[in-house]
């Protein structure tokens, strides 16, 4: 049975953006192209409905771009019980109060049994200093806590 892979919006907007002159974009979509076209054969990958609503926003012909990426992927549901995971992270303070959205991808992860949650989000999920908490919160619910990484970090490990 092949790894199963969640994808948070930010790695399809990479996947998906207009070539850009930042340093640091520019190279996590070539990361990002990389990841898709070598690794993706290897996992079982998803996406859920917020991420549809994510991606959906935004210019329409990059929304359109976005969404044909995702329409072959499996798509998750918002389950309530990975809405209660979201909001034990929020009330715990693993995530910040203003991140649900971020939560509750962690909480379709965890709640589906996922084993990478797929992102470029440094700032609330692929986080040195949150990471340990997410972990905390997940294992303590009786979950397991899918690895939370960017396609840089499961590229080397596939």
């Amino acid at each position: 049975m092949k790894p199963k892979v969640y994808m948070e919006s930010s790695v399809i907007s990479y996947l998906t953006a207009r070539p850009t002159n930042d340093l640091v974009s520019a190279a996590r979509q070539t990361i990002t192209e990389a990841w898709w076209t070598e690794n993706l054969q290897h996992f079982a990958v998803f996406v859920s409905e917020l991420v549809e609503q994510e991606i959906a926003q935004g210019h329409p012909d990059a929304a359109a771009r976005r969404l044909a990426i995702t329409a072959q992927i499996k798509n998750l549901s918002i389950s309530e019980e990975a809405q209660e995971i979201a909001q034990q992270l929020l009330s715990a303070r693993a995530v910040p109060e203003n991140s649900e959205e971020d939560a509750l991808h962690i909480g379709i992860a965890a709640a589906n049994g996922i084993d990478f949650l797929l992102t470029w989000n440094f700032r609330h999920i692929n986080n040195a200093s949150t990471k340990a908490a997410i972990r905390q919160v997940i294992e303590g619910l009786g979950y397991r806590c899918p690895e939370l990484c960017s396609p840089e970090e499961l590229r080397k490990m596939s």
